[in-house]
């Protein structure tokens, strides 16, 4: 168990933090089946990252690594070697969902497992597109969960339609289509984050993207591809891990931030859009528009009283934009305890399948510190503003729930505990060190 004490003074500081987690597993996993060498800086190594570099590794590519960068030497789409041991994807469901589109095209069997929270997680939205490709995957237990067994081999092409909108699931396909040397689009209802598309192209694979009217997106990998390293990769902070900080500033008075280097994908950066939309000032600096864009973000202390509001007087988070920051729900279902008024979260059943049901895990505990919040079947009413107090937090293992409760406790009235906190490990390692340092 770990003591939060709630911050007494406001902090002025910069935080600069890891490495993007999704950008991370893709950069080993394209460097891998890339020919050539590739050096990756920023590199996140959090436990998910280094169970995608485990799995690599037990199939036969060398990566070598140092405190500051990753060399992982590719053996190009067809260098992978059979694994004498079972694949152990950690906590981490997008090594299992895109490894196992990446396996299904391989020429010899494996099998793909994962932890105790990865063995309940579905996957049977991955299974399904593969089958239909002609991969032979099932459920070792039946039940479209790991541990999956697959005996690889030679795909075809597929024009997938998701219920989802999902980068895992659309990342699964297309890396399928990769290695099988194959064409396939996969069609989304909204545009997921693109990590994987912008990867690609970058590695010399093209992959175009189509927006259609009714908000839908089709991504289409070329067949043939080959991919050649770039050389060098370069992580951007993760906003997943700036999101706790950049709240941080915002509940506790007088406060100022400066978050450095931090990927601002549009298709990833839905926080920020959310933020503006309560009322807050985020001031960019220092953007590069690169491969992945990114900025410095600045943040300082104020309480938004005329956040956007729908006919009904509510602020509502929903729709379209809810793929570009399912991550940072927790957290912002912390800041809407403290906006005036209703408060509604739609649209995130996904939510229920992560680490955690984080819908039934954040309801659960924010009661405990006193807000006034209700679970949905897809997210969450909220009343505010309500003040928050200590209490005994159980994140059931999760390290979102973990971390957003943690930056809650810092404008809390009273301690509080945390039980579980190492699962932050699964993402942000340094978390709680950074957390301390700002009170």
């Amino acid at each position: 168990m770990l003591t939060i004490t709630p911050s007494h003074r406001p902090f002025h500081t910069d935080v600069t933090v890891p490495g993007d987690k999704s950008i991370s597993h893709r950069s080993i996993m394209f460097g891998a089946l890339a020919e050539g060498d590739t050096r990756i800086t920023g590199f996140l190594k959090s436990a998910d990252c280094l169970s995608t570099m485990s799995c690599f590794r037990a199939l036969g590519i060398d990566i070598e690594e140092t405190e500051d960068e990753i060399l992982v030497h590719g053996k190009g789409l067809h260098g992978l070697q059979a694994p004498s041991v079972t694949l152990d994807a950690g906590n981490s469901g997008t090594t299992t969902r895109l490894m196992a589109g990446i396996l299904s095209a391989q020429t010899f069997p494996s099998t793909l497992t994962g932890d105790a929270s990865i063995q309940k997680r579905p996957m049977g939205r991955v299974i399904t597109p593969l089958t239909a490709m002609g991969a032979d995957i099932t459920s070792a237990a039946g039940n479209d969960c790991a541990p999956l067994k697959i005996s690889g081999g030679k795909l075809h092409g597929i024009d997938w339609t998701s219920p989802v909108a999902s980068a895992q699931v659309k990342s699964c396909i297309l890396l399928a289509a990769l290695c099988s040397g194959t064409e396939a689009s996969v069609t989304e209802p909204s545009l997921s984050r693109d990590h994987t598309e912008r990867m690609l192209n970058a590695f010399g694979v093209p992959v175009s993207t189509v927006l259609h009217p009714d908000g839908s997106a089709t991504a289409r990998i070329a067949a043939d591809g080959v991919l050649r390293s770039p050389g060098a990769i370069d992580v951007p902070g993760d906003i997943s891990s700036a999101a706790y900080f950049l709240a941080a500033a915002l509940l506790v008075p007088g406060s100022e931030i400066l978050v450095r280097n931090v990927g601002i994908n549009p298709t990833r950066a839905g926080i920020l859009t959310v933020l503006r939309r309560m009322g807050v000032e985020i001031i960019e600096e220092n953007r590069d528009d690169s491969l992945e864009p990114k900025a410095d973000l600045r943040v300082r202390y104020q309480r938004p009283e005329h956040p956007e509001r729908d006919p009904h007087g509510d602020f509502v988070i929903g729709g379209d934009i809810i793929p570009a920051l399912i991550d940072e729900l927790p957290m912002i279902a912390v800041l809407c305890t403290q906006l005036p008024g209703r408060s509604i979260i739609r649209d995130a059943a996904e939510l229920k399948v992560k680490e955690s049901d984080r819908i039934a895990v954040m309801t659960e505990n924010l009661k405990k510190m006193g807000a006034d919040i209700t679970a949905t079947d897809d997210g969450f009413v909220i009343h505010g503003p309500t003040p928050l107090y200590g209490a005994e937090i159980d994140p059931h293992l999760d390290h979102r729930i973990a971390m957003s409760l943690a930056v809650a406790a810092l404008g809390a009235e009273g301690d509080t505990v945390i039980r579980d906190h190492e699962c932050v490990n699964i993402s942000y390692p340094e978390f709680f060190d950074e957390l301390f340092r700002l009170t």
